[in-house]
């Protein structure tokens, strides 16, 4: 059961998205709209990956499909104090979420001054920001499951240990240990969420179910690094947001660290297999694990049930199905 919301529905009380216009914000403005609330995003438009090789623009137009016009749309960058601050005081969101960063994991070793500015600093920018302002309800960090390391115990529960092995890790965690700091300092209330490996329609980022499928679309075969030791807790992108909604305006969700995932470590093989029932000619090969790559598997998700009233919709079976479905209907 959900455990009160602090902002009562059918509020037209502006709310904060950073990084609103991405895989994650987008969807999560979705549900934002459907409860009569005003989605502010604040996002760089940045792509990640090529363009040669994106479908940014594509996906962005979907993603905003029908709603664009209920959206206000503010162009800008998390990392530049000023302007952040400009818009927070324009539209006086009652909430924040924060998803404005460096979205891929794998791009802190290629680019550790980006992870770290677009990941710390935009977050340092926001806290300053609002820590003496009133008008501000919640302030919704969304953190990674990477800062937890190697997955000793399993399934692996908020208060694990927090060794993360990578500089995506390691800014996400500097991230949560500073807005904990300002919440005693300021009295900031908030709610970190710690997601994993989600996937779905209309990601552009190249996460492993995207190379999967694409690659499956054109008929190449896959490779698995890690094949069935390397297990992650996948989360389809429905789940996510659903989860972000509880987390962000749920009287339980105050001050707390939240797991939101699917719940379940499935490996690569795995995956791979549910992948072929629908592309039946493709195969894969299996590959040794990077050694640099943290050891995962199933994250517990207790805590969201009994104080948000989580509960994962979609299992990876369900979730890959309505993800292939999505690449067929677009492509006629």
């Amino acid at each position: 059961m959900q455990k009160g919301f602090i902002l009562g529905e059918n509020c037209l009380n502006n709310i904060l998205v950073t990084g609103g216009a991405g895989f994650i914000g987008s969807h999560l403005c979705m549900r934002l709209l459907k409860k009569n609330y005003k989605p502010v995003v604040y996002d760089a438009f940045v792509q990640y990956i090529s363009p040669f090789e994106s479908s940014y623009q594509k996906f962005l137009d979907f993603r905003f499909l029908n709603i664009k016009k209920k959206i206000i749309f503010e162009r800008g960058d998390v990392r530049d104090k000023g302007d952040i601050q400009r818009v927070i005081l324009k539209y006086k969101p009652k909430i924040i979420f924060h998803l404005a960063a460096m979205p891929i994991a794998d791009l802190g070793y290629t680019h550790p001054e980006e992870a770290i500015s677009s990941i710390l600093n935009s977050t340092v920018n926001l806290l300053e920001t609002i820590r003496n302002l009133d008008f501000i309800e919640r302030f919704i960090y969304i953190s990674s499951s990477m800062i937890y390391g190697d997955f000793i115990e399993i399934p692996t529960t908020e208060d694990h240990r927090k060794q993360p092995k990578d500089i995506y890790g390691g800014t996400k965690l500097a991230g949560e240990i500073l807005t904990e700091a300002y919440s005693r300092r300021h009295g900031i209330k908030y709610t970190i969420v710690r997601p994993s490996a989600v996937y779905g329609p209309t990601d552009v980022n190249r996460r492993v179910i995207q190379i999967f499928l694409e690659k499956a679309i054109k008929g190449e075969n896959l490779v698995l690094n890690g094949g069935e030791k390397n297990i992650i807790d996948f989360t389809y992108i429905d789940d996510i947001a659903d989860g972000l909604m509880l987390a962000g305006f749920s009287k339980g969700g105050e001050n707390q660290q939240f797991n939101i995932t699917g719940g379940r470590g499935r490996s690569l093989v795995e995956c791979a297999n549910i992948i072929s029932n629908y592309f039946p000619s493709i195969s894969y090969e299996v590959k040794p694990m990077d050694k640099a790559r943290p050891i995962r598997g199933t994250l517990s998700i207790q805590k969201a049930k009994d104080l948000l009233g989580y509960e994962p919709k979609y299992s990876l079976e369900e979730g890959i199905q309505r993800y292939v479905q999505f690449y067929r209907d677009m492509n006629g």
